[in-house]
């Protein structure tokens, strides 16, 4: 994916899930989302461990099935064999984006949801691509 076509994407979405959220401040999954919320995005923890309990002011849910409104994105802070599942759960709940953080490199996962019709951003980061991109609010 070029520039443009991140900048697009960057620019289109508003309601972020992110999957494999931490309360550890010093996790990456946990800076990218406290930036991802002062850039304006509306974001959405996912995470088992921490279901039900409020993450940066926002409650975290165990599963993509389980937000109970339409998503966007799906970001995912997972090891890379686990993102094939999480492009079938992106899939089935209508999501328009899967973004696969740096260093989450599955090409299964990316041919799902490409032909699935979503847009597919792989071993990159939004915390990264915003700022390098001049998206910065």
């Amino acid at each position: 994916m070029n520039d443009s076509d991140i900048k697009a994407v960057l620019g289109s979405v508003k309601t972020i899930a992110l999957v494999g959220a931490s309360d550890t401040p010093s996790r990456p999954s946990y800076g990218v989302m406290a930036y991802l919320l002062t850039q304006g995005y509306d974001v959405i923890p996912v995470s088992p461990k921490l279901a039900g309990q409020t993450l940066l002011g926002q409650k975290v849910y165990a599963r993509l099935a389980d937000i109970p409104k339409p998503v966007d994105m799906v970001d995912v802070f997972r090891q890379p064999e686990a993102a094939y599942e999480i492009a079938k759960e992106a899939i089935a709940i209508g999501a328009s984006v899967l973004w696969l953080q740096i260093g989450v490199i599955n090409a299964q996962a990316a041919i799902l949801a490409r032909n699935a019709g979503l847009q597919v951003v792989m071993d990159r980061c939004p915390k990264i691509e915003i700022p390098r991109l001049g998206l910065t609010k």
